[in-house]
């Protein structure tokens, strides 16, 4: 509630907005307390023990529950659901009041209704207002910075929110209008989940870099030990996670545009845009942008390996021991042109790759991609993340040269020769989708047009292009 009012502070006249009221003395009410002070707004604890104000904001007056709750309009309820019992005993002197609850629970679904419904129960003449529960004490210190400026608000009473939406505002923070009350289940859950979104990614990369491991693991240690009697296992280190990183990297590049090509082919197939894709298409494309940056990250790893490679003792050894052998038979080597020209393009196709996937995870920062244009931003992740794809796995393919026709250890495929597989697939069925007649399809099932349904023969004998009715 914002008011004219000065008051007379210790560094001069400080204007006032109005007067807050917090029930609470804890860690949050401290800290939403100071914040408010800084912001300008007079600050009102109302407190079992009054008298213990050694820890509150200088500045701030420390009342009864029944007495601060008189000095404020607004008052932000900042006890835990178990401590509820004394605001029922006090509804006649709540009524009309704004009650801000910033509750959270220990565990999803801890109790039947929301610790907002709960409150309006109690206090069924208040506004209950349920906002700032996903705001740590932390973050009202440091001043909101970040992703902590989010502020999620909802209630039945449209000029309560509008109360707190402009003390959110007035504190440095950004508001969000979630409904009415009912919506106060889910913001009382956005506490406790913990990434979400990079669940399956995270699975996904964690099980493909086992497998991967443990295949590559057979076929360059144990291979060399049981056929060879040789031991190099110092290889795991270095040469088998350089081998690793790439695979899986490229594997998870190529799960980021899979979901959006078997969404295009499901339109063509569906003659519309208004069929719901099946939920575990939806849940694969929202959780793209994770799939991404762990792929991007395991590219980082790749390269950071990479770079390691002229300094393993293993290569200075071999690489000293080819030199002196070359010396000692008077020998020289021919430059082989054709081989010049492989690796010369296996690492200048490498670093674009690297350069346009770094470029893609840049714009996938909220700081970039909301600076750009929807135009914008589909070029760059689609347009040029389809071309990163496709660098990615022409690097591969150099990799591999000549060593796709040779014999195979144990008779199965080397690592990377896996790894070609799903990219080839997406690019395959995305050069479908570019050509001239299934994309001018595309592009009109996107913009609306729907495919006519095939006649169907009524009890008639008639045919009719409508639907049944079920």
């Amino acid at each position: 509630m914002k008011s004219n009012s000065f008051a007379m502070g210790d560094t001069g006249i400080q204007r006032k907005l109005g007067t807050i009221c917090i029930f609470g003395t804890g860690d949050f009410g401290r800290s939403l307390g100071l914040r408010l002070l800084q912001a300008g707004y007079g600050v009102v604890f109302g407190s079992r023990n009054p008298k213990d104000s050694s820890l509150l904001p200088k500045g701030t007056q420390v009342l009864s529950h029944a007495e601060a709750a008189q000095t404020s309009q607004v008052i932000f309820v900042a006890v835990h659901r178990e401590n509820y019992d004394f605001l029922g005993q006090m509804a006649e002197g709540l009524a009309g009041k704004v009650l801000v609850d910033v509750s959270n629970n220990l565990k999803r679904n801890q109790y039947p209704e929301s610790n907002a419904e709960y409150l309006s129960t109690l206090v069924p003449a208040a506004s209950v207002v349920k906002a700032f529960n996903t705001v740590s004490a932390w973050a009202l210190q440091s001043g909101g910075l970040d992703a902590n400026r989010q502020v999620f608000v909802c209630g039945d009473q449209c000029e309560a929110k509008q109360m707190v939406v402009d003390i959110a505002h007035s504190l440095g923070l950004t508001a969000l209008d979630k409904g009415s009350l009912r919506a106060a289940g889910e913001i009382e859950d956005y506490p406790l989940l913990l990434f979400p979104l990079w669940r399956l990614p995270m699975a996904i990369a964690t099980g493909l870099t086992a497998a991967f491991f443990v295949y590559v693991l057979i076929q360059d240690v144990v291979y060399n030990a049981v056929v060879n009697g040789k031991d190099n296992s110092f290889r795991i280190m270095i040469s088998l996670a350089n081998k690793v990183f790439p695979t899986v990297s490229l594997i998870m590049l190529a799960l980021c545009y899979l979901p959006g090509v078997i969404a295009a082919f499901l339109q063509l197939y569906n003659g519309t845009k208004y069929r719901r894709f099946p939920d575990w298409l939806d849940r694969w494309m929202l959780c793209r942008k994770q799939l991404g940056l762990v792929a991007l990250a395991l590219a980082f790893l790749h390269v950071l390996y990479t770079l390691l490679i002229p300094i393993r003792y293993y290569v200075r050894l071999r690489l000293n021991d080819w030199t002196i052998s070359q010396v000692k038979q008077n020998k020289t080597e021919t430059l082989d042109t054709t081989m010049a020209w492989r690796t010369d393009s296996y690492y200048s196709i490498g670093v674009l790759g690297f350069a346009f996937f770094v470029l893609l995870g840049i714009t996938s920062l909220p700081s970039v991609s909301n600076a750009m244009n929807w135009r914008e931003f589909r070029f760059v992740q689609s347009k040029l993340g389809h071309l990163t794809l496709l660098l990615c796995t022409a690097h591969t393919f150099l990799f591999g040269w000549d060593k796709f026709l040779r014999p195979y250890k144990w008779y199965i495929p080397p690592g990377y020769m896996l790894s070609l597989i799903l990219p080839c697939i997406v690019l395959v069925l995305k050069l479908v989708l570019i050509t001239p007649c299934v994309d001018r399809t595309v592009t009109r099932i996107r913009q609306g047009w729907e495919r006519k349904p095939a006649g169907r023969v009524g009890v008639n004998g008639t045919t009719s292009s409508q639907p049944l009715m079920l």
